[in-house]
């Protein structure tokens, strides 16, 4: 930051409490400043406040909410003054948001055209042709290629990260001098990630703050200048990117760090083991029932921030503890198949005879206009028991067809499939029927994918009836074991989905998959939405559960360092092909084929150096 220059935002003692179903104060005296071309980076785990803190800033918290601030200023705007009406024309015009899920977030009744033109007739900062003059070029300049054509289309008509460009370009058609952005890069490939990174780096440089909200922190260490962490509502951690990534002081930083899956966390669990601590009372440290270093004066005292000379703030009264890590053999041990990288028609396989075992698959699907276009082409792999082969690819490459195919959802033009050693693609279903129980899967939205009236006590016992188990005392026992096999409690069991958390949510569907006690789970992208400490609990639950119960896994993810963490073997595949595969060691170290070696560069990495600091003239050095 610049000392001789008023910030451009001045948060100054932030709170927020929701009157809805008793009092919940979800932010609590929260303090940060913004500077123009400056990025600021708030992390933490759902719940902590960072989206409540991100939409307060555009006055959307919503009339149950009461906002108060010692100083809550955008260019000398009082923004706890403003009237519904002058909300509105700081909205859009001077903030700009960008949101996660672009598909929900964009209108599916309009054109892209007319939602990124919107802003510029409501503001009256163009009409007449010059609206779609300045439309094609923000979308140009969002990184859409075919400006024209795109302004024509519907959401549901563009890719994911088309999507996610023309909702970024929406948000910039008032030329905001804040953009805040929230989680907009959450599932999202790697290579449409890079490209909406550099373009929200582009904005930076030009000039505009960004307040970038995330959980993903090796986005967080490509883009941001400053970073400030949350936990129970608090910034229990603030300051420059590389001191806060490199050697943070708080222990909830120190743990999320540790469950980002990297090269050097393979073979252990990511999750930080605690042992159980009592609950803090209400003037505690919310984090010390988590805490191994807390004490009975930090369950009771909220400690006070203490900072260095470089202003690197920390809310912890012994700040630098200890943060205990899981030991290799609290993870499952790798399993005993190796794989070299091989020709094409040649795939690599496990060491002993296959579970499943994919032959040449080939699948076309009609084109809208007429024609044909294929989604997967000659594709081969096998899995072993026990293995976890991993699938990544872009989004297009053909992963979700290739996983109907392997689950019998969708019919191979060309190819085979056999699953235990017989064949399973081109059967009836009648006689699939009996073996389906064996074969299983996870899928990214659980929610989609549960009756969202069922409680969770009838979404595992209906899977446990399917295996056979009878109704009564017998039923009820397997339900409760299967909640307790994936850490869930009993108590649980009368919830809908709706009221549960993302992380119980994945775990219900790992327990509804576990019901019929499968020998091969196809997981699609189980983890992709949600936060790095959840995330390493699902991946540490299912490396468990591998162990225990010589399961294989079929793991489908973009996420290239999730799949690196729980994979023996590795494919990769694009536009519909296999390009490579081998072990994952080979793939990551030594990747053959130039795509592979494009989606790894790709790849943003905690373990890199943060983004590179600024000069008093706002330059990175």
């Amino acid at each position: 930051m610049n000392p001789t220059v008023s910030p451009l935002l001045t948060v100054d003692g932030l709170d927020v409490t929701f009157r809805r179903d008793g009092e919940v104060r979800a932010v609590r005296d929260v303090s940060f400043s913004l500077d123009r071309g400056e990025c600021l980076a708030v992390v933490g785990e759902s719940g902590s406040g960072k989206s409540v803190t991100a939409r307060t800033l555009l006055g959307l918290t919503g009339t149950q909410a009461s906002v108060s601030a010692r100083r809550l200023e955008f260019d000398g705007t009082d923004l706890t003054a403003l009237s519904e009406r002058q909300w509105r024309a700081l909205r859009g015009r001077r903030i700009g948001l960008v949101l996660q899920d672009a598909l929900v977030s964009l209108d599916p009744l309009r054109t892209v055209g007319a939602e990124v033109g919107e802003t510029l007739r409501e503001h009256s900062l163009a009409s007449g042709p010059a609206v779609r003059e300045r439309t094609l070029a923000l979308l140009s300049e969002a990184g859409i290629p075919d400006p024209e054509r795109r302004a024509a289309e519907y959401p549901h008509q563009l890719s994911g990260g088309l999507r996610q460009r023309a909702l970024i370009a929406s948000a910039l058609s008032g030329a905001p001098e804040l953009l805040v952005a929230d989680e907009p890069t959450t599932a999202l490939d790697v290579t449409v990630q890079a490209q909406v990174l550099d373009l929200l780096g582009r904005l930076v440089d030009q000039g505009t703050a960004l307040l970038l909200i995330s959980h993903d922190l090796s986005v967080v260490a490509r883009l941001a200048d400053r970073v400030a962490v949350m936990y129970g509502g608090l910034v229990v951690e603030q300051g420059r990117a590389a001191d806060v990534l490199k050697n943070p002081r708080h222990p909830y930083t120190r743990a999320l760090l540790a469950a980002v899956p990297t090269v050097g966390s393979k073979g252990r669990a990511l999750s930080v083991a605690t042992a159980p601590q009592p609950a803090a009372g209400p003037g505690g440290c919310p984090y010390a029932a988590r805490c191994l270093s807390a004490d009975d004066l930090c369950r009771t005292e909220l400690p006070a921030a203490t900072a260095d000379g470089d202003g690197h703030l920390t809310l912890c009264r012994y700040p630098g503890g200890p943060v205990p890590l899981a030991t290799p053999d609290a993870s499952r041990p790798r399993a005993k198949a190796t794989a070299v990288a091989v020709p094409r028609d040649e795939p690599a396989v496990g060491a002993g005879p296959a579970l499943l075992e994919v032959a040449g698959v080939s699948k076309s699907f009609r084109a809208p206009g007429g024609g044909s276009w294929t989604a997967v082409n000659d594709v081969s792999f096998r899995i072993g028991a026990g293995e976890t082969l991993g699938l990544v690819g872009e989004s297009g490459s053909g992963k979700t067809t290739t996983a109907r195919i392997v689950l019998g959802l969708t019919e191979p033009d060309e190819g085979s499939v056999r699953f235990e050693g017989e064949a399973w693609s081109g059967l009836p279903e009648r006689a699939r029927r009996d073996r389906r129980r064996h074969l299983q899967v996870v899928h990214q939205d659980p929610l989609g994918s549960f009756d969202p009236r069922h409680t969770v006590r009838r979404i595992v016992a209906e899977a446990a009836a399917r295996a056979g188990v009878p109704r009564g005392r017998a039923r009820t026992a397997r339900v409760a074991e299967l909640l307790d096999q994936v850490g869930l409690s009993a108590a649980l069991a009368d919830r809908r989905p709706l009221q549960l958390s993302g992380g119980q949510r994945q775990r219900v569907a790992i327990a509804r998959a576990l019901a019929t006690e499968p020998r091969l789970i196809v997981c699609d992208e189980p983890v992709s939405a949600l936060d790095v400490s959840i995330q390493a609990q699902v991946l540490d639950l299912l490396a468990q559960l591998q162990r225990e119960l010589d399961l294989a896994l079929l793991f489908i993810s973009h996420d290239l360092g999730v799949v690196h963490h729980v994979s023996d073997r590795v494919i990769v595949m694009k536009d519909g092909e296999l390009v490579e595969s081998g072990h994952v060691e080979q793939i990551f170290d030594r990747p053959a084929h130039p795509y592979t070696r494009e989606l790894l560069a790709a790849l943003p990495r905690p373990d890199l150096d943060p983004a590179p600091e600024r000069d008093q003239e706002g330059v990175r050095a």
